[in-house]
């Protein structure tokens, strides 16, 4: 596949997908929009994180739990896995999978759909909510259309959370008008939802700031952070979100080693700022919605299904899936698993790679939470 830019492509899909909508450029920016959250969660998928994604969770500030902040992607800890048979005798619903699974009376069944009458699965599909924990379902193999069922509990806090940034160049301008405001928001909510605060001392050194029973600890950042990661201490690990930021798209944020002044804010706010290249987007599109091979038709399928004229629903987001898309999906991540993950290039913490990021992830993932 010889690369072609996102401007080529975000035409391309303007004239071939969008072109009956209002402003078809615009539609095609969103979807792109849509790629990078796709593709953040089928990576974290096929790195064995299933059983503890949330999706677009409102994550409370630390110390002021009044003010929440929907994120894209949230990870949490996993207390509890149970596992049933495919249950072809029951529909997918919440109410009928927390029965089938003995879920405590008193909770907060929801009204979700597993696979919906459409065909779609739910991601991290939440059957029901207690004060302390999170019930999801999933179907958690894809070698087969008929996959057992699990029930994942999860402690409502969570240790680390993902946002995804991309903001569309409007023509003849160098970059989306909007791009200051979303660095802005995203650094915002990383700096406030953790207990790991951040500030800078008088020499500019990024320092950070944890209380351990009711005392301070301060120390430079990096060295604190990576403290709080290996500690087995729950006093310290109870109200710590690790924050990553994921942003992509030529002009916005110029490049990971050309920084302008909004990938400056973001990479000095989150503790992991990752950067989906132009190249990495461009496979995507190329590979899987404009030219695939055969295995991988389910997935244009459901994204041609998803924009065309008069469609009924969007089975083509980090949320809802066409099934055998999804399922088409997780066997292409875990195929190509390696060269998906040199679509991205770590802009901080300097000197790391995202084998360094998904080391860390499993740290987290694997504390005594119990």
């Amino acid at each position: 596949m010889s690369y072609q830019s996102i401007d080529t492509l975000q035409n391309v899909l303007s004239e071939n997908v969008f072109r009956h909508t209002k402003d078809a450029k615009k539609a095609a920016g969103r979807s792109l929009g849509t790629m990078i959250e796709i593709i953040t969660y089928y990576l974290l998928n096929e790195w064995g994180m299933q059983d503890a994604i949330s999706i677009e969770r409102g994550l409370p500030e630390y110390g002021n739990p009044d003010i929440t902040h929907n994120v894209e992607f949230t990870l949490h800890p996993v207390i509890r896995t149970e596992t049933r048979p495919h249950p072809n005798h029951i529909r997918f619903s919440a109410k009928n999978i927390a029965k089938e699974f003995g879920l405590p009376n008193g909770i907060n069944i929801k009204s979700h759909d597993l696979i919906d009458k459409n065909g779609a699965i739910r991601n991290a599909c939440t059957i029901a909510e207690s004060e302390r924990f999170i019930y999801h379902a999933s179907l958690y193999t894809f070698d087969n259309e008929y996959s057992p069922i699990q029930m994942f509990t999860q402690l409502k806090h969570p240790y680390a959370m993902f946002e995804c940034k991309r903001v569309g160049v409007e023509e003849g301008m160098k970059k989306g008008p909007q791009t200051i405001e979303k660095a802005k928001q995203g650094a915002y909510v990383a700096k406030m939802t953790s207990a790991l605060q951040k500030f800078r001392n008088q020499q500019g050194e990024r320092m950070g700031l944890i209380y351990n029973n009711g005392n301070p600890i301060i120390a430079p950042y990096e060295q604190l952070l990576q403290q709080i990661i290996n500690s087995n201490d729950t006093t310290l690990l109870e109200d710590f979100t690790m924050s990553i930021g994921i942003v992509s798209n030529h002009g916005n944020w110029f490049t990971s080693e050309d920084q302008n002044k909004e990938l400056k804010v973001l990479a000095q706010s989150y503790d992991w700022l990752l950067f989906l290249t132009d190249e990495g987007l461009a496979t995507f599109i190329m590979e899987l919605l404009l030219n695939p091979q055969e295995h991988c038709r389910p997935i244009r399928n459901a994204f041609l299904n998803s924009y065309k004229e008069g469609k009924k629903s969007n089975v083509f987001t980090k949320v809802k899936m066409e099934y055998t898309a999804h399922l088409a999906l997780c066997r292409y991540f875990h195929r190509n698993k390696q060269k998906i993950e040199n679509w991205f290039n770590v802009i901080t913490p300097e000197n790391t790679d995202i084998h360094h990021l998904k080391d860390a992830l499993n740290t987290l993932q694997n504390k005594p939470w119990r």
